[in-house]
Order: structure tokens, then C-alpha cells, then sequence
């Protein structure tokens, strides 16, 4: 058994995507529009062939007020990046593009070598070797 995908509300769907395809490599399918419903969507598909992540948005979708990283639910998605030198390019990167660092890159104490990103909308992101 696998998880087959991750799903993501977002507010601003086309920026959650670019962010994703231009740093992390993901090729998006074509933007599928429920006009019943408002909703919106792309499937992310990862170099891997496997990974893929849905980004979804609609007129009701709202902004979380304040991102706590101890609530309940899921809290994080993980990339792994290779090596210890891509976790390192890719944070300085992300970095020099004003994203916020909120860890690492570093050793963690159960051994992964990771940095933690905060992306687009709050979205907590780990980039692991």
C-alpha cells in the first residue's frame, strides 16, 4: 500500500503552483475547473514518477489566520532532495528568494540531514538529503 497523493487548499492556487514547479520540479496537468462548484485544480506530478501533490482552491477557501506548527492534523511535506549539497543549494535558493528558514540545514536527532522551509500561504516545508 501507498499514499496515492496529498491534497492542498490554497488561496492563490497559480502561485502554490509556480512555487512548486520552479523549486522543486513538479509538472502540473491542466487546470481542471468545476464551474458548478467554483472548485479548482491541478495535480503536481514530482521527478520521481510517483510523488504527486493536488493543489486545490475555491470561492470559500479562507486564509488560516495564524499558522501553528503544535495544532492537530498535518503539520509538514517532506522532499527529498538527494544529498546533503542539493538540501544546501536549495535553502540558500529559497532563502535569497525571501522565503523564511525556520530550521537547518542540520542533523537532526533521529538523523536526517534537513532544512525547513515556510513556502507560499504558511505551507511548512522540509528538504531532506
Amino acid at each position: 500500500m501507498k499514499i496515492d497523493h496529498i491534497a492542498l487548499y490554497c488561496k492563490d492556487i497559480e502561485k502554490t503552483k509556480a512555487f512548486f514547479c520552479r523549486f522543486f520540479d513538479a509538472v502540473p496537468n491542466d487546470l481542471y475547473h468545476n464551474t458548478r462548484t467554483g472548485l479548482r485544480t491541478y495535480i503536481l506530478f514530482f521527478p520521481d514518477g510517483e510523488t504527486r501533490l493536488e493543489l486545490m482552491t475555491r470561492p470559500e477557501v479562507t486564509a488560516c489566520d495564524q499558522y501553528n506548527p503544535y495544532r492537530q492534523g498535518f503539520i509538514h511535506v517532506s522532499f527529498s532532495v538527494g544529498s546533503r549539497e542539493a538540501v544546501d543549494r536549495l535553502t540558500a535558493l529559497l532563502q535569497s528568494e525571501g522565503y523564511e528558514v525556520s530550521s537547518g540545514p542540520r542533523i537532526t536527532g533521529d538523523g536526517y540531514y534537513e532544512s525547513a522551509i515556510t513556502g507560499p500561504e504558511g505551507i511548512l516545508i522540509e528538504i531532506t538529503k
